[in-house]
């Protein structure tokens, strides 16, 4: 299992991090407050409060080029 902090501030990077984890076939949550929604579901992750980081949690082993891939959205809370 993997955990980190993310931030997805506009729409820009919103888009842009979906592109990026439907390239991987893992299980993505994204956890605000209570709430949880898929990390692939531009819908869900719109339905988050984006002013606040988001806990992006994976249920598998991550490959490198995965962690890589998402670098650019994790933040230290």
């Amino acid at each position: 299992m993997y955990s980190a902090y993310i931030s997805l501030s506009t729409i820009e990077l919103v888009k842009k991090f979906v592109n990026t984890v439907s390239k991987y076939d893992l299980t993505i949550n994204l956890h605000s407050d209570k709430y949880v929604v898929n990390g692939k579901s531009i819908m869900g992750i719109f339905s988050l409060d984006l002013s606040k980081p988001l806990t992006l949690k994976v249920e598998e082993e991550c490959p490198q080029s995965f962690l890589d891939d998402i670098k650019p959205f994790i933040i230290q809370p």
